[in-house]
């Protein structure tokens, strides 16, 4: 009998794992889906990397290996969103982004930025001359080796340079077929609604967490007109992690890590959130990513939201 098992199934060829094992081995197609720009889906949690270049976001990460080893792993948890920016190392990031990956899997989407100039670690100095930016867009598509960025964002408004020449760059890159989509970065509502009088804004991303909700509104306005949030620095908790805080006090209850239950929240906040935890580690990438099969209740979320 044993044998006649055997050769059915040798017949019918490998068995399809089941939608638990899958959700296991690929925890980020439990996310949800959303289309940026309306043509363009993604599994909801992504990966942030700006945390795979050395101290202070400058030069090179200590241990490149380990670097590559996170890109590709974040890959088979079944993140196709990447978010990275020419001013992380500078240009590290996305050189590893493309040692590690290129040619890349299908359906996988490249988020970078450009607007922000380095002269040290930890300094940031944003630059918005149309010039600079069209320089750093032709620099970024080398960088990748794409010929058209997926999401190309710019990572600040600089207030030295006329929003619509900042803008209209955008707009006329777009127009070129160098950027498919254009998102903003740490932005309010006004400044949105500007740029999209003169192009088309598929995503926002500012700083927003359990912690740190100071764009509430824009978070809002973006769920209203279908425009992606990603949310910069989602794991930040503050005080909700002290020993008999709220989230440690979840946490506890539902079996899972504090951070854990910083991205579940974050996923059902909004259909149109996009949280990129970043992080240098593989055992932390898998532990951030296995949070995308986190349901939090309503009442769950409620006490969250007064906390």
């Amino acid at each position: 009998m044993s044998r006649t098992i055997e050769a059915i199934k040798h017949h019918m060829g490998p068995a399809k794992p089941t939608s638990a094992v899958s959700a296991r081995k690929r925890p980020a197609t439990k996310s949800g889906t959303f289309a940026i720009g309306g043509d363009l889906p993604v599994h909801r949690l992504g990966y942030g990397a700006m945390q795979l270049t050395g101290p202070g976001v400058w030069g090179p990460p200590a241990d490149r290996a380990q670097a590559i080893a996170v890109l590709r792993r974040a890959v088979e948890l079944g993140i196709n969103l990447v978010d990275t920016a020419d001013s992380y190392g500078p240009y590290v990031s996305e050189e590893l982004i493309r040692e590690a990956l290129h040619p890349y899997p299908k359906g996988f989407v490249i988020a970078t930025k450009a607007g922000l100039a380095r002269t040290g670690p930890r300094k940031w100095i944003p630059l918005g001359r149309p010039e600079y930016l069209r320089q750093e867009c032709e620099m970024s598509l080398r960088r990748l080796g794409v010929e058209r960025i997926d999401l190309f964002q710019l990572h600040r408004i600089d207030p030295k340079v006329p929003v619509d020449d900042q803008f209209g760059t955008l707009r006329n890159l777009q127009k070129e077929g160098k950027i498919r989509h254009v998102g903003l970065s740490e932005v309010n509502v006004a400044e949105i609604e500007a740029a999209r009088r003169i192009v088309r804004i598929a995503t926002v991303q500012n700083q927003y967490n359990l912690a740190y909700r100071n764009s509430e509104d824009v978070v809002d306005y973006c769920t209203r007109e279908n425009i992606g949030f990603i949310p910069w620095f989602p794991l930040a908790t503050g005080d909700l992690t002290k020993p008999h805080g709220a989230l440690t006090r979840i946490a506890r209850r539902l079996g899972a890590q504090p951070g854990q239950i910083a991205l579940a929240w974050l996923l059902k906040k909004s259909p149109v959130m996009l949280p990129i935890p970043g992080t240098s580690k593989v055992k932390h990438l898998e532990e951030n990513t296995t949070a995308a099969l986190l349901n939090l209740d309503n009442s769950t979320m409620e006490e969250l939201a007064n906390a």
